[in-house]
C-alpha cells in the first residue's frame, strides 16, 4: 500500500472514531492532515491577491475550530472531511471579505484568482463576494451543482472523489461541474 493510500485510510478510520464519539480521535486526526489544509488555505489566500492580512495558519486554526464543533456529523471518508473543511474555509473568507466591505463600504474589494481551478471564467481574478453570490444562485437553481462546485473548487477535490462524497457516479459529476462552470461564468459576467 503506497503512503498516500496509508494516509487516506489513517484519515477515514480516525474520522470514523471521531463519529463514535472519540474526541481523542480529532487531535490524533489534526497533525496528519494539518499540511493539506495548511495548503488548501495557502492557495485560497494567493488567489485573493493583495492586501490580504489573514495568514494560512490563522485560517487553518479557525477551520479547525468551527471543525471542532462538527462532533455529531457522521464522517464517511477523507474527502467528506476535506469537503467540509474547505467550504468552512471559503465561509470564513466571505465572512471576513463582507466585513471588510461593510467598514470600507467598497473600497477594497477582496479578489480571488480562478487560475488554479479549471479557469472558471476567462478574467483572471474575480469578487469573493461576487463569486459567492453567484453560488448562492446556483443553490437556489440546483444545490447538487453548487456541491459540486464547493467540493471541486474550494475543496480541492478530483472528480472521483466529489462522486465518493456525493454518492454519485463520477460521469454525473463531471455533467454538473461542466453545467455549474458555464453557469457561474454567465452570471459573473452579468455582475460585471
Amino acid at each position: 500500500m503506497n503512503q498516500g493510500r496509508k494516509r487516506a485510510t489513517s484519515v477515514t478510520q480516525l474520522l470514523a472514531k471521531w463519529s463514535a464519539g472519540d474526541s481523542a480521535a480529532l487531535d490524533e486526526l489534526i497533525p496528519i492532515v494539518y499540511d493539506e489544509l495548511r495548503r488548501l488555505a495557502g492557495s485560497y489566500l494567493r488567489r485573493r491577491g493583495a492586501g490580504q492580512t489573514l495568514q494560512p495558519t490563522a485560517l487553518v486554526h479557525e477551520a479547525y475550530i468551527r471543525l471542532a464543533d462538527q462532533a455529531n456529523t457522521s464522517w464517511e471518508s477523507r474527502a467528506q472531511f476535506f469537503g467540509l473543511a474547505a467550504k468552512l474555509m471559503h465561509d470564513i473568507l466571505v465572512d471576513q471579505a463582507r466585513r471588510r466591505m461593510a467598514s470600507k463600504r467598497g473600497g477594497d474589494q477582496l479578489r480571488v484568482s480562478f487560475s488554479d481551478a479549471e479557469r472558471l471564467i476567462n478574467k483572471p481574478a474575480a469578487d469573493l463576494i461576487a463569486l459567492d453570490d453567484a453560488l448562492q444562485g446556483l443553490v437556489a437553481v440546483n444545490p447538487q451543482h453548487a456541491r459540486v462546485v464547493e467540493l471541486r473548487f474550494f475543496g480541492g477535490l478530483g472528480h472521483q472523489e466529489a462522486a465518493e462524497v456525493l454518492g454519485i457516479s463520477r460521469a454525473t459529476v463531471e455533467r454538473q461541474w461542466s453545467f455549474a462552470r458555464a453557469w457561474l461564468r454567465r452570471e459573473l459576467s452579468r455582475a460585471g
